[in-house]
């Protein structure tokens, strides 16, 4: 037996948009034409529809974002838009993703729902000192292998630690540069040599504000820092995308294409780049859980981390269609320009953070 057909509204206007309607649904807004509330069911059908329906622009769009390189923005900038979903919300919402999948720690920010830890025992306690005093000789032996400071200073600073000292965390005030020092044991911080920092940035960076930044990272050993740079990680990954469509612009002078059309493809390819490594995350937690052996997983993700640069080649190549020998130089000087362009807004999003400390 079939449905019958849903009747016709009792108005004849569109409440939406006000057009005239001509059946259950406005030819002109989409709405549909029925003025009575929605049930639960419609409601929920209504927010997790696009998710489950294999039509649906969700899956439209992240299965050639995934597979086929470069396939999401050709299509856009042919006019075929209206069946993905918009690029800018895409990276939003995939970027949104990737750092609660990453960084999102239920122990930690939601503490009040488990159980506070009882203190570590003095046993404990000394273990942990002991296991800090390791790791700060290890990377004083990894400095000196590096040829970043000398074997005499490198015995000052062994000596400072065996003797529960003033541990030098950066510079070198033996020679009259910048340094910030750390007292382990009276929790209190010494800058010196201030004046060799430019200008702009001494009268900022005084002595005190030096001193309270580094004593307040200490206090909680650095957990307010790192929570106040990955919040200005994504800020920094927004600035870079401009900046890396204008070298794509100056790659290719002849390809005509406006400074919004090389935007949009590093705003596909930095989705993509959250996507593969949230699908990464996820492998590696599920892994664990299902006992599956850790070289397997190691070389998934292995396997996975090879996969982007391949992935960036590709999307040049059906993109811009040129040869490969050409397009292999322009990824080259691409990747070059990245790598640059990531330091510097990576460094911005430090310098602020440690600002905001």
């Amino acid at each position: 037996m079939t449905r019958s057909a849903d009747p016709l509204p009792d108005h004849r206007d569109c409440l939406n948009c006000g057009a005239e309607l001509r059946g259950q649904y406005c030819g002109n807004c989409g709405q549909r034409a029925s003025s009575r509330l929605i049930s639960l069911w419609e409601l929920t059908r209504d927010a997790f529809g696009d998710l489950f329906e294999l039509d649906s622009r969700l899956w439209r769009t992240l299965i050639p974002l995934l597979i086929r390189p470069g396939e999401l923005t050709r299509n856009y900038l042919e006019g075929q838009r209206a069946r993905y979903m918009p690029p800018f919300r895409m990276y939003l919402v995939l970027s949104v993703v990737f750092f609660v999948v990453a960084f999102f720690d239920p122990a930690d920010d939601l503490s009040l729902l488990f159980e506070a830890e009882p203190a570590p025992a003095s046993e404990e306690q000394e273990a942990n000192r002991q296991e800090k005093l390791d790791e700060a000789e290890q990377k004083i032996d990894e400095l000196v292998a590096q040829g970043r400071v000398s074997e005499e200073r490198a015995q000052q600073a062994r000596e400072a630690i065996a003797d529960g000292e003033t541990l030098t965390l950066y510079g070198d005030d033996s020679e009259g540069g910048f340094n910030v020092s750390y007292d382990a044991e009276t929790g209190k911080c010494t800058a010196t040599g201030e004046d060799q920092l430019p200008d702009w940035l001494r009268k900022r960076l005084t002595p005190e504000r030096l001193e309270g930044m580094c004593e307040r990272i200490a206090a909680d050993e650095g957990k307010t820092f790192g929570s106040l740079l990955l919040d200005n990680i994504p800020v920094a990954l927004i600035v870079l995308l401009p900046f890396m469509a204008l070298v794509l612009k100056a790659l290719y002078p002849l390809s005509r294409r406006y400074f919004v059309e090389h935007l949009l493809f590093f705003v596909h390819f930095h989705a993509f780049f959250f996507l593969i490594l949230t699908l990464q995350i996820l492998f590696s937690r599920v892994a664990t859980l299902a006992f599956i052996p850790e070289s397997i997983s190691v070389l998934v993700v292995v396997a996975a981390s090879f996969y982007i640069p391949v992935y960036l080649y590709k999307a040049m190549r059906r993109v811009y269609g040129q040869g490969h020998l050409l397009t292999l130089s322009k990824y080259i000087a691409l990747w070059f320009a990245y790598i640059a362009g990531a330091s510097f807004t990576m460094i911005g999003a430090l310098t602020v953070a440690l600002l905001s400390v």
